[in-house]
């Protein structure tokens, strides 16, 4: 129920006389607007009744948002000054919200909450939500990309488990192409996503330079990166392929068309409902591979936060509610309604999701990830790394081409930035 509404109630309420205690107890009750997408928004329900049990004196009403149309929806709310209580968000739109001033600072209730402790999180994920050292949201589902494999064409290869570098990772995916049956790819690499080259590239350079002013994509750093990601296409170890180019992305890898590919975690019940029973013993997962010995690989920080908006008139209330939603065994079970993956170590080990054969690989690379830039033209950012990676894997345009291309796009992008610190400064 919409605050509007619930003070037309009271008002009713003055007018007509108490109805009974029942009707006095929802008059009096707080009521959240809380903003769910996709799935979460369609499974959180049984928790939001046992908060609500705990928590009589508050009412949780959860609206349901796509994820396509959300992001416009809450500018407008915002714009409107009628934002949600609560939220989830996805961890790159923190940084464009807080920059609006649309976000309550969650630093002083960490502080004194002993519910929601710092240390139990996974430190990368957690860092996507601070800026300029103040919290803006807290973890509530983590995801991130690692590798699902093939095991017994790699082991026919002469590799019981991944390589743990890049270049035993290259010798490992020629050696796998020997093996497979003809026409087939080591790793499948979509060019229309942009997670591959961004993942290769977080793990030896930071994407901008100058305090976020300007692209760093034709830097020495970047370029390794980059090389090695087009150099998988050019050498066919990867198809220059969209996903929409593929007809069965499972069927292709139970066949052993395809010997690997960089996913997230939805794709373990995936793999479990989609590939044949004959293959059920035959794939893996496993982290990324680092640059070089010595150095893990490190993948992309993702996943979802909870906020709670600064124009909420019940920030007391909704903190209680991103409090109980944080909590581990809350987290267990909200594992085990959605398979979304925990932000807490103490709810992965309590759950054993930490020894299962398929998501330890996550729970290992969960505490090797970055965030992406915290910067609001990041999204815009990564579809640009997306279109370059795609035309230099496509042949289109050299190594050399693609990257000096995307710093001057990037820049483009960073143009209002750039002025926007400068007159910060001046100031």
């Amino acid at each position: 129920m919409a605050l509007r509404s619930l003070l037309l109630l009271l008002a009713l309420g003055a007018v007509l006389g108490p109805l009974g205690g029942c009707a006095e107890a929802d008059e009096a009750a707080v009521v959240l607007e809380f903003w769910a997408m996709g799935a979460e928004g369609e499974k959180v329900q049984p928790l939001i009744d046992r908060f609500e049990a705990e928590h009589p004196g508050i009412r949780v009403e959860v609206q349901q948002q796509p994820w396509t149309s959300v992001h416009e929806k809450l500018l407008t709310a915002f714009a409107g000054r009628s934002t949600p209580d609560v939220s989830q968000f996805g961890n790159t739109w923190v940084a464009e919200m807080q920059a609006l001033g649309a976000l309550e600072d969650l630093t002083p209730y960490v502080r004194r909450s002993d519910l929601v402790d710092e240390a139990d999180y996974f430190g990368g994920i957690w860092d996507t939500n601070v800026i300029d050292g103040r919290l803006w949201g807290v973890p509530w589902y983590v995801d991130t990309r690692i590798l699902f494999y093939r095991t017994d064409l790699f082991a026919e290869a002469g590799y019981d488990a991944m390589p743990t570098t890049w270049d035993g990772w290259l010798d490992a995916m020629r050696a796998v192409q020997d093996v497979q049956p003809d026409g087939g790819y080591p790793i499948l690499l979509p060019v229309n996503e942009f997670e591959p080259p961004l993942i290769l590239g977080l793990n030896t350079a930071e994407l901008l330079r100058d305090g976020g002013r300007y692209g760093n994509f034709a830097s020495p750093e970047f370029r390794e990166a980059f090389a090695f990601y087009v150099g998988l296409y050019r050498e066919g170890l990867a198809p220059a392929t969209s996903g929409t180019e593929i007809s069965n992305l499972y069927q292709e890898f139970d066949r052993g068309r395809f010997a690997s590919y960089i996913t997230g975690p939805w794709n373990i019940g995936e793999f479990q409902r989609r590939l044949s029973d004959e293959r059920q013993d035959d794939w893996g997962t496993a982290p990324i591979p680092g640059p070089t010995a010595g150095t893990p690989g490190v993948s992309v920080a993702g996943g979802a936060s909870l906020v709670i908006f600064e124009a909420s008139e019940h920030k007391a209330e909704a903190w209680e509610l991103v409090e109980f939603l944080s909590r581990p065994e809350v987290q267990i079970e909200f594992n085990e309604l959605t398979g979304d993956l925990p932000p807490r170590a103490s709810a992965w080990e309590a759950s054993g999701l930490a020894s299962d054969p398929y998501a330890r690989a996550f729970f290992e690379q969960l505490g090797r990830v970055r965030p992406t830039p915290k910067i609001p033209e990041q999204e815009r950012i990564a579809q640009t790394i997306r279109t370059y990676g795609e035309a230099a894997a496509r042949g289109q345009m050299t190594i050399d081409e693609a990257l000096a291309a995307l710093d001057a796009d990037v820049d483009r992008i960073l143009e209002k930035r750039r002025w926007l610190l400068d007159r910060e400064a001046e100031g």
